[in-house]
């Protein structure tokens, strides 16, 4: 396995996982909605959005490494 397939396949799981966390932000923004006296709920999916946000940066840097060939040994 090249370091580029390495990468992508980072890239591909950093993806799985932001998109889990942007379904658990969803969750925690209606759950937010429905009560809204959970100050907490709405503080979590700020979190939470920010973590995905890092991830969905996280994934476009190493696709970007991989186009470039950083980390690639023959190249």
């Amino acid at each position: 396995m090249s370091s580029d397939d390495s990468l992508a396949e980072l890239a591909a799981e950093i993806d799985a996982l932001a998109e889990r966390l942007a379904d658990r932000s969803l969750d925690l923004l209606r759950a937010a909605l429905e009560d809204p006296g959970k100050a907490g709920a709405a503080a979590t999916e700020r979190l939470v959005t920010r973590a995905r946000r890092s991830l969905d940066k996280a994934a476009t840097l190493l696709r970007s490494a991989d186009a470039r060939g950083v980390g690639d040994p023959d190249a």
